[in-house]
């Protein structure tokens, strides 16, 4: 049960939300992030606690508008001063589909195929019809920047960094192979990922209500890196710094979402890439409020709610463990609460309910005694 969900008068304010993230402006209150909402956890919110019809997102531009209201609404009504939203250019990569198991879902999941990958050879990749920014339909972005409700912002990246999008080009077998063996293929291949992906931004940051670019780019796993930060740094690294300087050229800061345990990159993230806040954490890599700890008076840290908390435990641990991050997290500034990842199909909608009705009340009180 929700006290504050949904907000009858939302008060958004994307450049107070942007001040307290980069630490121009005392908190007056934590404010709320997320990364993705998956449709699985959105639609009943949309139809049971905002009373909307849900629409599928198709292929044609009534369904897609319909569906893109109702994206505004949720984010609207719970409380966000912002929308993020993303999408990907297509490339040629490779599947493994099954049913959804999430409960009520009718969704197919989809999963890299670690072990065949699309383009593996020099002639697989001259072979290969790699997308064109010019043929990709940004009307999704368009309409969003056009429709927010005062005070809203748009937070947006492409879906997918230049490191995952050659693993699942490669597979990542295929990719760590060609390290060893052909690593000038996986430099021309990576150039050509961050060719198109600096187009793609190019016409994003033309969008006049965006307000953060904030990609995806997961690099690491339990206990390190996916492959060598040396490899990392040589040859993914310098494509984030020119997407961060192109933000920083319109004054707007960049965020990071990258899983796993990136430790060994860290600094470069934040001395070189210029990251200005740093999005996903698992406990057992390393708790928010610890990382906050290491980093957080040089960027901004942003949610850290970990997804077994949000999966598997009652509503009431999860309004505790809101309290704890907020308290903790929040009384240090430059910190946004939400997911420690996002919020899967998977996600019991009532906590996740829970956790932003939660952090709405404590923000009214903000900061706690």
């Amino acid at each position: 049960m929700t006290t504050h969900l949904p907000l009858a008068r939302p008060r958004p304010d994307v450049t107070e939300f942007i001040q307290i993230l980069m630490g121009t402006k005392p908190p007056t209150r934590v404010p709320l992030v997320e990364y993705i909402v998956d449709d699985v956890v959105m639609r009943p919110v949309v139809e049971n606690l905002l009373g909307r019809q849900w629409v599928e997102y198709g292929t044609d531009r009534d369904s897609q508008r319909a569906y893109l209201d109702n994206f505004i609404e949720f984010w609207y009504r719970l409380g966000y001063d912002f929308v993020r939203f993303e999408q990907s250019l297509e490339f040629n990569e490779l599947k493994l589909v099954i049913p959804d198991a999430a409960p009520g879902s009718t969704k197919q999941r989809g999963w890299a195929d670690e072990h065949r990958g699309a383009v593996t050879s020099w002639e697989e990749y001259e072979n290969t019809r790699w997308p064109k920014v010019e043929e990709f339909d940004f009307f999704p972005f368009e309409y969003l920047n056009k429709h927010l409700p005062e005070g809203m912002g748009l937070i947006s990246s492409h879906g997918g960094g230049i490191f995952e999008h050659i693993t699942w080009i490669m597979s990542f077998e295929g990719f760590c192979h060609a390290l060893l063996y052909e690593p000038e293929l996986v430099r021309i291949i990576a150039d050509r990922l961050g060719g198109v992906m600096t187009s793609f931004y190019r016409h994003l940051l033309d969008l006049d209500k965006l307000v953060a670019v904030f990609p995806g780019d997961d690099m690491g796993y339990n206990v390190g890196t996916l492959v060598s930060p040396d490899d990392l740094r040589k040859y993914f690294l310098p494509w984030h710094k020119k997407f961060s300087a192109m933000a920083h050229d319109r004054k707007l800061p960049y965020f990071l979402h990258s899983c796993g345990n990136v430790e060994k990159i860290m600094g470069d993230l934040i001395d070189d890439v210029r990251i200005d806040g740093k999005h996903s954490y698992e406990d057992n890599i390393i708790p928010v409020q610890n990382f906050q700890a290491r980093y957080g008076d040089r960027i901004a840290v942003l949610g850290g709610m970990d997804l077994n908390i949000l999966g598997a435990a009652s509503e009431e641990d999860v309004r505790k463990h809101t309290r704890f991050l907020i308290e903790t997290c929040g009384g240090r500034g430059r910190y946004a609460i939400g997911s420690g990842n996002s919020i899967p199909s998977y996600i019991p909608p009532r906590n996740y309910l829970a956790m932003v009705d939660e952090a709405i009340d404590l923000s009214k009180s903000f900061p706690l005694n």
